[in-house]
């Protein structure tokens, strides 16, 4: 195995100044494993302040003995190669960090307090490893096994539960059973690690590489994807008793039954379009969109058997995505477009009921940036539900009349009249009266495009206008019940219980 030239110069200069040094931990595992690193992390029985005098191009700005030295490669995964003290264990009061540095005074003591054996690997430069702890015999057996006492290794760094997960999912090992043992009598301490930890955990494992060799859009997913991808870490989490301190929500899928439309369960089928979605490489607001579009069913289901019913779901869905989202400290942005697209995922494309009008309602509900993703959460649902066509002849008709929508006035910056149009019109001052005018006229434009020209929007305002507010408000409500396809007289338990909080 050769070191690239970045790695071999840090390595020869902190040995020309007298000290050790090894390539350490994930990037040894990965050469042994015969992939290339994603970064590279080096350690040393150099102090920081040492590190920072042999490397000027450098920045120290933590606590836990790691200095960044710039390299100044072209390769992302050598910019910046992390440099860190050799350390010992230290009392960890929030499961996450040390409460102090403690440095060590030897490779040993550094790697018995890393998390796996897989990752307990040191290097020189020569490319003699380093193995304490059996890391390469449970390489060759494709094991995740803790360093030492796994109660232990938790109680220091609590998102190790998680980590385990993650790696068994990414490397495709298995868990040794004393760690997954340890994981289910620790899966409480998961609680006290920073939710912006856990988002990005839970990140690394739903962006799971798509599998290789995939040239074709596939009409299936398969027994051994389901089992061998990243929908085996929640199966791993619940196994575990990770997952209801992470996604509750979620978890509540696990045995319910659907109706007749339905093969699966609410769990292997939110399952199984979620990794149709990783499985085709879909982006992360699809995968998120797939893995949350029914996770309201089992507060919605009415009945058992095959004609139980789910209404609402979708907009109940939404606001269970919302509240999950939000608890993970996703942004503002990934959570309104995930949100959408869990909302509207039940988009009407029954060729016998669709009409143009429809179409354009749903493009006006989620936006031209957000349609195609969108179809790609419906494509995931329908093979989530184990029918043996992605795109049925119903999708196809909605996708050429989705194709005439897009060139057609489906917002409210395209009217032909704006808010300051209306108020010159009307001599009125801004207020809710201009919303409500808008939206009744956008509603007009979706039934017939036609209708969108100056003059007649003109004329219509000023129909509109000789309303009082509250019929106003009324006409918009029933534009806005129209838009968003709510059957609400089918509903209305579900609306109480969710709706109007």
């Amino acid at each position: 195995m050769t070191l690239p030239k970045e790695i071999q110069e840090i390595l020869n200069k902190l040995e020309k100044a007298g000290f050790e040094a090894y390539v350490v931990g994930g990037c040894v595992r990965d050469l042994l494993f015969g992939k290339k690193p994603k970064d590279w992390d080096i350690t040393t029985n150099a102090k920081p302040e040492e590190i920072q005098k042999i490397f000027p191009n450098s920045f120290y700005e933590n606590k836990f003995g790691t200095v960044g030295v710039k390299t100044g490669s072209e390769d992302e995964s050598l910019k910046v190669v992390e440099l860190t003290t050799y350390r010992v264990e230290s009392k960890y009061s929030d499961k996450r960090h040390p409460d102090k540095v403690e440095f060590a005074k030897n490779i040993k003591d550094d790697l018995k307090r890393r998390d796996f054996t897989v990752n307990a690997l040191a290097m020189d430069k020569d490319g003699k490893i380093t193995d304490l702890f059996g890391g390469q015999e449970d390489l060759k057996n494709k094991l995740i096994r803790a360093v030492g006492n796994p109660e232990e290794r938790f109680d220091e760094d609590a998102l190790r539960l998680l980590r385990a997960i993650r790696f068994a999912i990414q490397l495709d090992f298995e868990i040794d059973g004393k760690t997954f043992q340890a994981i289910k009598e620790k899966a409480g301490l998961i609680q006290m690690i920073a939710k912006e930890r856990v988002r990005e955990e839970f990140l690394k494992i739903i962006q799971h590489a798509p599998w290789p060799g995939k040239n074709e859009r596939s009409n299936e997913v398969t027994e051994e994807e389901l089992k061998r991808g990243p929908a085996r870490a929640f199966e791993l989490m619940r196994e575990a008793g990770l997952l209801k301190h992470i996604l509750p929500e979620f978890e509540d899928g696990f045995g319910v039954g659907q109706n007749k439309h339905h093969v699966f369960s609410v769990w292997e089928h939110n399952l199984r379009a979620f990794t149709y979605a990783v499985k085709e490489n879909f982006n992360l607001h699809v995968r998120l969109g797939a893995l949350f579009h029914d996770i309201a069913k089992p507060h919605t289901k009415k009945g058992e058997g095959l004609d139980s019913t789910f209404y609402s779901h979708d907009v109940v869905g939404a606001k269970i995505t919302a509240k999950i989202m939000t608890r993970l400290k996703f942004s503002k942005k990934d959570i309104e477009k995930v949100v959408l697209l869990v909302r509207y995922h039940l988009f009407q494309s029954d060729p016998e009921k669709i009409t143009d009008s429809a179409v354009r309602r749903v493009l006006r509900n989620v936006g031209h940036e957000n349609i195609w993703d969108l179809i790609d959460v419906r494509l995931c649902d329908r093979i989530g539900s184990g029918v043996p066509k992605a795109e049925p002849y119903r999708l196809r008709k909605f996708l050429v009349m989705l194709e005439k929508a897009l060139r057609e006035p489906v917002s409210l910056k395209e009217l032909k009249i704006n808010g300051k149009d209306t108020m010159d019109l009307l001599g009125i001052q801004p207020g809710p009266r201009i919303g409500y005018i808008l939206n009744a006229l956008m509603n007009e434009i979706l039934d017939d495009p036609a209708k969108n020209e100056k003059g007649y929007l003109e004329n219509r305002t000023k129909e509109l206008n000789k309303l009082s507010d509250d019929e106003l408000k009324k006409f918009f409500d029933e534009a806005r019940n129209k838009m968003e396809n709510i059957e609400y007289e089918k509903e209305e338990e579900t609306k109480k219980r969710y709706l109007v909080n």
